[in-house]
């Protein structure tokens, strides 16, 4: 049938003129090329699978890298190596013999599927996935027949499981039940997470949560009698500690890792006690038995980053992931962080065969033409530079010694760049103002003054009012700026930010604090017909408008975390992006992974420069 349809259609083909054709052709392929959405992610670039002994020599690659290869764990008869790897579009689980042949996908759904841990037997796995209401929950794996099933569901994420030697549990650790406060009690988009440890039967029931005192203990695993587990822990300060101060920043680059501390502990099952291993101080994560019942961990500190055993010696060195020993303790394959460089131009996977979705440099924003792009060039937000889509480099349009540059946005002209510059972040108290510069680079001007934070400008369509949002001694909210007059009016009075007014002008969307998260509002240029688009629990924010001011994307935490905080290498392991109308309805989920997700841009339909 469908050859038949083809014939019949050059038949038709054949009559029509030849212009009439092409400019068909054009339309048809206007209407079926997918929106591009280009957006940061906040996460490594690449990871590799490494194999070495378990001193750490003798290291070499396992496999070529995929891209994002990480998390791998030895099967009990030492043949298997099951991993995760993004290397076909969504998280899903691999294996590959541990001379690094026979690979084999276990796992083909669009969901995001991690952290597996093998039953006892190899027979089956237990992991992470959010395949079900798109939370992290556990699942099994029988790996003869590749049927799964669910283990556990609810709000809340679980993480990290942990089958025992003797079959009969599972232990795992889960923020669920936990509420998600935010560091220094509110005003900042960062999320803490407070993890427990849980045991389950591999069937379901019996699921209890292990005291403890300390609020947050992670990475559970077994000793070999199946009668007690390790894990780390921290208390409560050191949870958010390596994540909000300027250890922030560097928590992105595994080769430059934070300091801090946390406490490797073993629990006894049947009295419930605790006891603290005597290690060095560091951050140590991801303990493990080895050698009848000896202890490896992990640590990412400033100190000595790689793998350390209880007895005082070493393993493999340096970023080092997820280690798993093989049976006999001799070899240990782990993953390592080989770039978090983020990517000029590159095309990732989208839930929505609807939206192509592209990774690029920070907080992005395109051209009226659909054809350059500004942005900032790293995570230390000191350049602002200019992309032109085909070019091999990005140039220089802004630079000031000691002001971090934020949140560039285009006149509807595309002749002029608006921007935030000065301190951002935790030292926002240092004052920032809204400027504009040429696309040249020429006739830089600053717009505000004063001792208030101002930033994330936004051009009215007439291009030349421009909203911002503001906070400070002066007073906070929305403000809108006539830039020839100088002339400011507020707008809102209240914790508002984000601000972006709508291609057709009769809209403003930001971001409000609302009680404990930060929710999307719409509000007309006039101050009137204030509207909550979002109602969803985590925070929504980083918005950007379709060219028609039809649809917005955005980053939510809706979905929660999919892994620990600690262990990750993003220092929000959450963030996805979404799709919604203007009006709040019709959502629809774009990315699902363990990185965090944001500041995206909606590219228009690419055209000629004759009509920039």
């Amino acid at each position: 049938m469908r050859r038949a349809v083809l014939a019949r259609g050059f038949c038709l083909a054949a009559l029509l003129p030849v212009a009439f054709l092409s400019a068909l052709s054009a339309a048809q392929h206007a209407v079926k090329r997918p929106p591009t959405i280009v957006f940061s992610r906040i996460g490594p670039t690449q990871t590799g699978l490494f194999i070495s002994h378990a001193d750490g020599t003798g290291e070499r690659a396992l496999i070529p890298s995929g891209g994002l290869d990480y998390n791998p764990v030895w099967s009990p008869d030492g043949q298997w190596i099951v991993f995760t790897s993004e290397r076909n579009g969504s998280a899903d689980l691999y294996r590959v013999r541990s001379d690094g042949t026979g690979l084999e996908r276990l796992t083909d759904s669009p969901a995001y599927d991690d952290q597996a841990a093998f039953a006892p037997d190899g027979n089956q796995l237990v992991f992470v996935s959010t395949r079900d209401a798109g939370t992290a929950d556990l699942w099994i794996l029988d790996l003869r027949t590749g049927e799964v099933r669910p283990l556990t569901s609810g709000p809340g994420g679980d993480f990290r499981p942990s089958w025992s030697p003797d079959g009969t549990q599972i232990a795992f650790s889960s923020d669920r039940g936990s509420t998600l406060p935010r560091e220094s009690g509110g005003r900042w988009w960062v999320h803490l997470q407070l993890s427990a440890i849980y045991l389950i039967r591999p069937d379901g029931p019996g699921l209890r949560r292990l005291a403890q005192d300390a609020e947050f203990c992670g990475s559970p695993k077994w000793t070999r009698d199946s009668r007690s587990l390790v894990a780390y822990c921290m208390s409560g300060e050191e949870t958010h500690m390596y994540r909000v101060t300027p250890e922030f920043i560097r928590q992105i680059r595994p080769s430059d890792p934070i300091g801090g501390n946390t406490q490797l502990v073993r629990i006894d099952l049947d009295t419930g006690s605790r006891t603290q291993v005597a290690v060095p101080p560091g951050i140590k994560f991801f303990p493990s038995i080895v050698r009848g019942n000896e202890l490896a961990y992990v640590r990412k500190d400033l100190g000595a980053p790689g793998v350390w055993y209880e007895n005082g010696t070493r393993g493999p060195s340096g970023s080092v992931r997820s280690p798993s020993w093989s049976p006999d303790g001799l070899r240990v394959v782990y993953h390592k962080v080989l770039s978090s460089e983020a990517p000029d131009w590159q095309r990732t996977w989208s839930r929505s065969t609807d939206y192509d979705l592209i990774l690029t440099r920070w907080l992005p924003a395109f051209d009226p033409a659909g054809t350059r792009l500004a942005a900032t060039l790293d995570f230390d937000n000191s350049k602002l530079v200019l992309f032109e889509l085909g070019a091999d480099a990005w140039r220089v349009v802004f630079q000031r010694d000691g002001k971090r540059v934020f949140a560039p946005q285009w006149s509807p002209r595309g002749d002029t760049i608006i921007f935030g510059v000065g301190s951002y972040f935790r030292e926002r108290d240092g004052g920032a103002h809204v400027a504009l510069i040429g696309a040249d680079g020429s006739g830089f001007r600053q717009l505000t003054a004063g001792a208030n934070n101002n930033g994330f400008p936004s051009f009215a369509p007439d291009g030349r009012r421009v909203v911002f949002r503001t906070f400070g001694p002066e007073g906070q909210g929305l403000r809108i700026m006539d830039t020839g007059s100088g002339l400011v009016t507020p707008l809102t009075t209240g914790y508002d930010n984000f601000p972006l007014w709508s291609p057709r002008g009769d809209q403003i969307i930001f971001v409000r604090e609302e009680k404990a998260d930060f929710e999307i509002f719409s509000i007309r240029p006039d101050g009137n017909h204030l509207r909550r688009l979002t109602h969803s629990p985590g925070n929504d924010a980083h918005m950007a408008w379709s060219p028609d001011g039809e649809w917005i994307v955005f980053s939510s935490a809706r979905m929660g975390f999919k892994d620990e905080a600690l262990y990750t290498d993003a220092p929000q392991p959450y963030g996805e992006l979404f799709v919604m109308r203007h009006d709040g309805t019709h959502v629809h989920q774009l990315t699902d992974n363990q990185w965090e997700d944001g500041g995206p841009a909606w590219q228009p339909a690419p055209r000629s420069p004759s009509r920039r």
